[in-house]
């Protein structure tokens, strides 16, 4: 592990027994006590996160509007401060950058959060594309990340205490609240499916942080939970993830993530390539023969090849063997497909997404 990048919680990891791997180029667990486990606390109780790997990139300016704007397929121009935008920034072909959140400061003020194994790619084409009055800082190495996601969430937030408002609605974030004596950016975001916030704090804090909520949760089941349930938690919930449901060679439209690509728009980068009619489609498959689907698999319909896996994770909450594939538009709306596992096609029904929804 000496030659991966850490966390500010890696010790914590260590000492709480976390299988550590190597997660593109960063230590983090996989898991602590067991992945079904630590997935049915989230579903059921709560479990707490360490996202720190991902990236912060703050961007300032009098054109900071501008410049995102052009960058992003959603439109930001509803955005007030306090509220936060999924989006994808795209190639010219369409083709998927990064899917990022975008935290709104004030006019001139945006934070933009982006996934770990693309954040030096997604800083390079942040400075590529500046025009006008616009400041870029990775602010990365600032900040700790914690997730902590549940029905319960917020007894565990009352139990440790905190001054401030957490906030209410979804895709919304309080930049100052003490939680514990700690101050922290707090959102109402997560990739669980599940209902539950996110906190920054400095990274030094991010240690002390993560033991206060650990034991203010314990009464109500919290458990720390890692890669493995986090991974399994948005299968569940057919969240997308980059380099699987999406690519440089994956258009969000064929992902099924058209909410957030405004067509509308005046402009933005892809723009005109995603005008095109689509492809492909993103499905939800479930095996009805034995098997278990991966990723990468082959998926047929009628003998023919129409797609493949995008993703099969085995999750405790869903009978059967469940994956997500990228299948041919004329035949995304048929029932039956076969999934091709170790040379055997085995019989697959489409079914909705996402193959988990919470109860409001």
């Amino acid at each position: 592990m000496d030659n991966l990048k850490k966390t500010p919680l890696y010790q914590t990891h260590v000492d709480l027994g976390g299988k550590m791997v190597d997660f593109g180029g960063w230590a983090l667990p996989v898991q602590y006590s067991s992945i079904i486990e630590e997935h049915r606390a989230v579903r059921e109780a709560c479990g707490l996160f360490d996202v720190s790997h991902m990236g912060e990139v703050d961007v300032r300016g009098k054109d900071a509007f501008a410049y995102l704007q052009k960058l992003c397929t959603n439109d930001l121009t509803t955005m007030t401060p306090g509220r936060c935008r999924y989006s994808m920034m795209c190639y010219a072909d369409g083709g998927v950058v990064d899917d990022i959140l975008v935290y709104k400061h004030s006019d001139d003020h945006y934070m933009i959060v982006v996934n770990a194994g693309n954040a030096d790619k997604d800083y390079a084409w942040f400075e590529e594309h500046v025009f006008g009055d616009v400041q870029l800082e990775n602010q990365s190495p600032a900040w700790a990340q914690l997730a902590l996601q549940g029905p319960l969430f917020q007894k565990v937030l009352d139990a440790v205490g905190y001054t401030g408002e957490i906030p209410a609605k979804n895709y919304t974030f309080t930049p100052k609240v003490i939680v514990g004596g700690i101050k922290c950016l707090v959102s109402r975001t997560g990739y669980t499916g599940e209902d539950g916030v996110e906190l920054y704090c400095a990274a030094a804090d991010g240690p002390a942080l993560h033991k206060l909520l650990l034991n203010a949760g314990q009464p109500y089941g919290l458990l720390p939970a890692a890669l493995g349930a986090r991974d399994s938690l948005r299968f569940e919930a057919a969240m997308p993830l980059y380099g699987h449901e999406m690519t440089d060679e994956i258009t969000p439209l064929e992902t099924n993530i058209g909410f957030a690509v405004k067509m509308e728009k005046d402009d933005f980068i892809g723009k005109q390539a995603l005008q095109a009619p689509i492809k492909r489609r993103r499905i939800g498959l479930k095996l009805t023969d034995r098997g278990i689907v991966r990723e990468h698999y082959d998926v047929y319909q009628n003998g023919k090849l129409v797609g493949f896996t995008t993703s099969g994770v085995p999750v405790p909450t869903l009978e059967g063997s469940h994956a997500m594939a990228l299948v041919d538009i004329g035949v995304a709306d048929a029932e039956d497909f076969e999934v091709e596992i170790r040379g055997k096609k085995l019989h697959a029904v489409q079914v909705p997404l996402p193959f988990y929804k919470r109860s409001k």
